[in-house]
């Protein structure tokens, strides 16, 4: 016969043992403070942006789109890519312009209805004839400064408007003027196309044919490792080329080029030898307005 004062003593141990697993589960499990939803919050939200963000490239954030309409036009007409350095404030540098005058002129486009095109919907224009809006423009920087990263980029993300900045690869991670390899990779990430601006912004017709190549190379090979996307485009340090240049860009494996020459981007340019649009810091806002709705500004000024 089992004694009962044993049996009692086990029944005992027995419901102190459950009363000591429930309370540690209500510990587990007890409503979480907002300070514990905060940090649950930012351990989400991080792992959100990463699925979000993966490897998408600008092409992949915003597909080459199809227009239709009334007000759209073909490649018998130009269209103004604007060239801007650095977005920032240097009395006595029209290279820069300044963070103020970039929104204000960003703002004119969002407002007036302008089409920011990526260059990818540039290149079906002018090669496969794919129409786009009459009101187009295409936004480019060059070198890679970092304050394109700090200024210019948070105002092109509040009007929704894409860019491409072509970049010296050879500056990357070693100026501190500069882009970093985690900046170029996010404004790849969100919709600012990054592209070859050489390796070490060479006077290309200064050098030899195969010296030219090695730093066309050099650049691409760069920015495709960094980025883990094709890099197809390239804008020529000083706007100089010659046809031993336009040679090795081919041979490099590039399919579009660009020029400093300030008129509009027209199909008679040649695809290896586009214009743009200087934009000087020194521009008030109806020069700004006038060299993007005069093909021939050039000529007019």
């Amino acid at each position: 016969m089992i004694n009962k004062k044993f049996l009692r003593a086990n029944l005992l141990l027995l419901m102190l043992t459950f009363c000591v697993f429930i309370t540690s589960c209500g510990k587990s499990s007890k409503t979480p403070s907002p300070e514990d939803n905060k940090n649950n919050t930012q351990v989400i939200n991080k792992k959100t942006n990463m699925v979000k963000n993966g490897n998408k490239t600008p092409e992949n954030l915003l597909k080459n789109r199809n227009f239709s309409g009334d007000n759209i036009k073909y490649n018998d007409k130009g269209i103004p890519v604007l060239m801007y350095h650095s977005i920032d404030y240097e009395e006595g540098n029209e290279l820069r312009v300044s963070k103020e005058k970039f929104k204000e002129q960003m703002e004119y486009l969002k407002k007036n209805n302008y089409t920011t095109l990526t260059l990818n919907e540039l290149y079906d224009f002018f090669i496969n004839n794919k129409p786009v809006p009459e009101k187009s423009v295409v936004i480019t920087f060059d070198d890679g400064y970092k304050d394109n990263y700090i200024n210019a980029y948070p105002i092109l993300k509040e009007f929704s408007i894409n860019a491409t900045i072509f970049v010296v690869t050879n500056n990357i991670d070693k100026d501190n003027n500069c882009l970093t390899s985690d900046q170029l990779i996010e404004l790849n990430n969100n919709g600012i196309d990054i592209e070859s601006h050489t390796a070490n912004h060479d006077d290309l017709p200064t050098l030899s044919y195969e010296n030219q190549l090695k730093t066309l190379k050099e650049s691409k090979t760069f920015l495709e490792k960094t980025l883990k996307k094709e890099v197809p485009f390239i804008a020529y340090p000083y706007g100089k080329w010659t046809d031993l240049t336009t040679k090795a860009v081919k041979e490099a494996g590039f399919k579009m080029a660009f020029s400093t020459s300030g008129t509009w981007s027209d199909k008679t340019d040649g695809i290896y030898t586009l214009d743009r649009v200087y934009i000087s810091g020194n521009f008030q806002l109806d020069e700004f307005i006038r060299r993007i709705t005069d093909r021939d500004y050039n000529k007019s000024h």
